[in-house]
């Protein structure tokens, strides 16, 4: 039997089977070589490979001391509760009926047997060191001329003696700075310290204190330290 087609004639072979026939043959020959070309290929990257090795990654492990514990505090039991107070008693007493005030007249108290009254005699604000509201405290102009004062104030006996010490000054600042009062307040144990002191405040100048915006005159303490070289 004969099949003719357009471009001539063919013979068809009934013992070749057809073309589907013949690609499934094939597919099945180029599986397994395929699958047999696979594990040689995986056998020999297995084979020559190079070995894998693991990181170490071990620590070491701290010791730990084992610490004695302070003995336990022993908590005093609470206070016993304070006794309430017995109720007070009211004491009795009768008062007689015809109790009056002392009189209060010129003629019972004698213009001549009353105080007299304060005078020009008493003391004013910088008599003694008193309390004065200040917002803003002293402050010396100058330290370092400060500082030369005190030094050139440091009796030269004691200094060579070898004695020295601090003195507390209580000092009364006016208005413009000026110092215009200053009495000690804890002595050095040195009468002749003391008094150096005393005279190197007097000489001190001060930015005057201030309450808000006004210049106020106010005591104000300071220490007054004489240091021996060593």
């Amino acid at each position: 039997m004969s099949a003719i087609s357009g471009s001539g004639v063919s013979l068809w072979n009934p013992d070749r089977g057809t073309a589907n026939d013949r690609f499934k043959t094939r597919c099945r020959s180029w599986f397994w070589g395929g699958l047999m070309m696979a594990t040689a290929a995986h056998f020999t990257v297995f084979m020559f490979f190079p070995m894998l090795t693991a990181a170490d990654l071990s620590f070491g492990v701290t010791e730990l001391e084992a610490i004695e514990l302070p003995p336990e505090v022993e908590i005093p039991p609470p206070p016993e509760a304070i006794q309430r107070p017995a109720v007070p008693v009211v004491a009795q007493a009768e008062l007689e009926e015809d109790i009056t005030i002392a009189p209060t007249t010129f003629e019972e108290n004698p213009v001549e047997q009353l105080p007299a009254p304060p005078g020009d005699s008493a003391l004013g604000l910088n008599d003694q060191p008193v309390f004065t509201p200040y917002t803003v405290a002293p402050e010396l102009k100058d330290r370092e001329a400060a500082a030369e004062i005190v030094r050139q104030a440091f009796p030269k006996t004691l200094m060579a003696a070898g004695i020295g010490g601090e003195v507390e000054v209580w000092a009364f600042i006016d208005e413009k700075g000026v110092v215009k009062n200053c009495q000690v307040q804890e002595s050095s144990g040195y009468a002749g310290l003391d008094r150096a002191a005393l005279k190197a405040v007097m000489q001190f100048s001060f930015l005057p204190a201030l309450n808000y915006d006004r210049k106020v005159a106010v005591w104000v303490q300071m220490p007054i330290m004489f240091k021996v070289a060593r």
